[in-house]
């Protein structure tokens, strides 16, 4: 593939490896530094000029320093005379600040798309945005792909028992995405609601749906602090499930999340790893991880090439 470069940010090199590797291509050579006084440092240490620039860049662990190493990243590119530069954010940071659900409460996730148009980013390549009108902040084009085809490929040879499963959403936000698997699945699907007090605690639960005698699929876009998960999975149990699992696209696992899931009645636990999971699995013996790097590989391929992506909506590449 001529006049494509593949940079790796700090977040995820394991990831950015993977794609490279797919793609059959050697990562551009970028050193990322720190000053004494913490401010970020980015040497690209080959020409980009007139090339087609890929920086692949993942919302976790320090999000504002991987956040601003991105931006400063996307802007040495811009200004070497690359002549396109594309963000591959696999995990998109301060998503869920996508609405002014209070008075006087921050829209983060438009101001992080303004961030990274000044920038100088051309394109963005993304996967399960936490609200698909995120799209619209950006004045750019967004590629929004989905972890649903790999997801559905994972239940069919994982679960034996999943034409009598039921998918269960646990919170009102995730209908779309659960009737859409359920379908595709042709099985039933339940939703559970919850009230919150406040952010990241939840009040009580409500489930709609007749879970009895069947394996129940917790499918979410994201699970932090995991008090929903869990609480939601015992609710499925008393409910009369007889296997609870959770598959959720990026498990950002943080605070009690590790000793929550440890003490919950899953089965198992599956993310895609668009954030890295290793020292979590080392913690947790439940979590299970689905690769998605042949998505993002494959994104990166057709939009080089000026292919359209939309084949990637509903197949997972070979």
């Amino acid at each position: 593939m001529p006049n494509i470069v593949l940079f790796s940010g700090s977040s995820h090199h394991d990831l950015s490896q993977k794609v490279a590797d797919r793609l059959g291509l050697e990562l551009g050579k970028v050193i990322t530094k720190k000053f004494s006084n913490q401010e970020t440092c980015v040497e690209i240490g080959e020409s980009v000029r007139g090339e087609d620039v890929y920086i692949v860049q993942s919302g976790c662990g320090e999000i504002n320093d991987n956040l601003m190493e991105l931006l400063i990243m996307i802007n040495a590119c811009k200004i070497a005379s690359a002549s396109r530069v594309t963000a591959v954010i696999p995990c998109f940071p301060y998503a869920r600040q996508d609405k002014k659900d209070k008075s006087r409460a921050p829209i983060s996730a438009k101001l992080v798309a303004n961030m990274l148009s000044v920038a100088g980013a051309d394109h963005i390549i993304t996967m399960d945005l936490h609200a698909s009108q995120i799209q619209g902040f950006f004045d750019i084009a967004v590629d929004n792909l989905y972890a649903e085809p790999a997801v559905l490929q994972w239940v069919r040879e994982n679960i034996p028992e999943w034409k009598n499963c039921i998918i269960v959403s646990p919170d009102a936000g995730g209908a779309k995405r659960v009737t859409s698997i359920a379908d595709r699945l042709n099985v039933d699907f339940a939703l559970i609601h919850k009230e919150r007090k406040k952010a990241n605690e939840v009040d009580r639960m409500v489930l709609v749906g007749d879970v009895k005698d069947r394996v129940a699929i917790l499918v979410d876009d994201m699970a932090d602090t995991c008090g929903t998960i869990c609480y939601a999975a015992d609710k499925l149990i008393d409910a009369g499930a007889t296997k609870v699992f959770a598959i959720l696209t990026h498990g950002i696992f943080s605070g009690p999340a590790i000793s929550r899931i440890n003490s919950a009645p899953f089965e198992a636990v599956v993310v895609t790893n668009t954030i890295p999971q290793e020292e979590k699995m080392k913690a947790c013996p439940k979590i299970q991880v689905i690769d998605i790097s042949m998505i993002l590989a494959e994104a990166i391929r057709r939009t080089h090439n000026g292919e359209s992506v939309s084949y990637l909506f509903s197949h997972v590449p070979l």
